[in-house]
């Protein structure tokens, strides 16, 4: 397939070279001592003292090329494994808002482990969404289940692969023993982990901290599914320039992927970065810019230059609501992501700039996740579907919706919107005149409103609930006092010269 592209092979290659020549040159600052010694027996050049490593290009060389061209999230159930490159892009909520919008007051306020699991049966339902990335934090976690309070009611309430970050390597063995509990015993859970961890393993500029660089490495130690996102902000942590951008992101990619195969050689990675630039009139941070799609554009060509999984935050939004602008910035640096070849979207639920999560935005990202995997579906074309002889058969002034054929092609021909409004004003007004809003969280109303199938059985979470005293129950229960918009039918005078018209058109 054809990619749209920014950057020419020469642009690739220059990208590629001055990425080596930062590392051998200038090096990264690297808090962690194991990590710092782990350099240093593979061929770096390490001054403990200052904490800096300098890479040789040729280290960086072979160990980049250890990198498998695929990556595989595992989920609850084998059959929902996603591993890619595939034809569609792998698409995911977005992670970790501390805030949620109340769906029964509209007001926003601090996410609990309900709301996770309420989310994570959403996400199970809605088929635009292939991964489950843990949506918000928990604020109403018991002191030392953090991360607990939130992958167990992900996994109890979600069979697709779930994934999120940790704090630390403590965190991590105790979220990989719910895995083995969830199994059943832990023979059965290494057979085929089915956790998923994502983590920021890069400080831009070029540094390594000490709790990220520890998880990457027990990561890759472990063998269990784990990838990084690098994530600056043009203007502040990288030059005020796109190409300076790809530069330094590209030299730290490179850097947290060198560290992860001298770990464990083949360890899968994907190239996946969060590229946001600052506004520079006030230094806001604006993840709904339209500069992101555009460096994940070009951060596609650097990662088939690499041969490996792309992947990035893309469809974010500075807006407060499911408005306009939240709809543009949604819509169009996916849809940029999706043509220019990206492999992992992050894009579903989030508004304020991942500060918050919205139930129905959820909703409506499902439709637009879907609308891109359409668009990467392709064209379709083949001799067979140009439908000559029906053309010829039905001839000049013919109607095409009465042939059997179309009829049968409805579902597949082109996408169907369940949201998307596309009803004459005249009966939309006499509906009620809802917004897509309003039609979204009925829709996610409706889903809550059913037993969850993918639900743990009760011995399973008996299991769990022995092991860790004080677990949050990590139910999905629909919200006391959610009811849906009642739009009512409203009588409608209708200018009948302005209705004929438009039936003629």
């Amino acid at each position: 397939m054809q990619y749209f592209s920014y950057l020419e092979s020469n642009d690739i290659k220059y990208v590629h070279e001055s990425s080596l020549e930062i590392l051998e040159e200038v090096g990264l600052l690297v808090r962690n001592e194991k990590a710092r010694n782990r350099f240093a027996e593979h061929g770096c050049h390490v001054d403990h003292e200052t904490e800096m490593v300098k890479m040789p290009s040729a280290v960086v060389e072979k160990y980049r090329a250890m990198v498998p061209s695929t990556f595989t999230f595992r989920g609850r159930d084998p059959a929902l494994d996603v591993t890619f490159p595939r034809k569609q892009p792998v698409i995911a909520p977005c992670g970790s808002a501390p805030d949620i919008v109340d769906p029964v007051t509209g007001v926003t306020r601090r996410a609990t482990s309900h709301d996770v699991a309420n989310i994570a049966h959403m996400v199970n339902e809605l088929s635009g969404f292939d991964i489950f990335s843990i949506s918000v934090l928990a604020d109403d976690a018991p002191p030392g289940h953090f991360s607990l309070s939130r992958f167990y009611p992900a996994l109890k309430n979600c069979m697709k692969p779930v994934r999120t970050s940790v704090l630390d390597v403590a965190e991590a063995q105790q979220i990989l023993r719910l895995g083995e509990l969830i199994a059943g015993s832990k023979e059965s859970f290494w057979e085929r982990p089915f956790i998923n961890f994502g983590y920021c393993s890069i400080v831009s500029p070029l540094t390594m901290d000490f709790d990220s660089t520890e998880n990457l490495m027990f990561f890759a130690e472990t063998g269990v599914s784990a990838y990084s996102t690098i994530a600056p902000m043009g203007g502040m942590s990288t030059p005020l320039s796109l190409p300076g951008m790809l530069t330094i992101m590209n030299a730290e990619w490179l850097a947290a992927c060198v560290l992860a195969q001298m770990s464990k050689p083949g360890t899968e990675k994907i190239y996946n970065f969060l590229p946001v630039f600052a506004d520079m009139r006030d230094g806001a941070y604006a993840p709904g810019a339209i500069e992101v799609g555009m460096m994940i554009s070009a951060l596609c060509q650097m990662a088939r230059f690499y041969n490996v999984p792309s992947g990035g935050y893309l469809g974010l939004t500075n807006s407060k609501t499911a408005d306009a602008q939240a709809g543009f910035e949604k819509g169009m640096s996916p849809l940029l992501g999706a043509v220019s070849g990206v492999d992992f979207i992050v894009m579903g639920g989030s508004q304020d700039s991942l500060m918050s999560f919205d139930f129905g935005q959820l909703v409506i990202d499902n439709e637009i996740a879907q609308m891109v995997k359409t668009v990467r579906g392709g064209f379709g074309f083949s001799r067979e579907s140009v439908l000559l002889d029906e053309i010829k058969a039905t001839g000049p002034a013919g109607m095409f919706v009465d042939n059997p054929s179309t009829l049968e092609r409805m579902h597949t021909a082109t996408f169907l919107p369940e949201l998307a409004d596309r009803k004459l004003r005249e009966q939309w007004e006499e509906e009620g005149t809802s917004t897509i809003q309003q039609r979204a969280m009925n829709k996610a109303l409706e889903i809550l409103s059913v037993t969850n199938p993918a639900a743990l059985d009760m011995e399973t979470d008996a299991r769990i609930h022995a092991e860790f005293g004080g677990l949050v129950a990590g139910d999905s229960v629909s919200p006391e006092g959610w009811v849906p918009f009642d739009f009512g039918i409203k009588k409608v005078t209708r200018n009948k010269r302005v209705n004929r018209r438009r039936r003629q058109a």
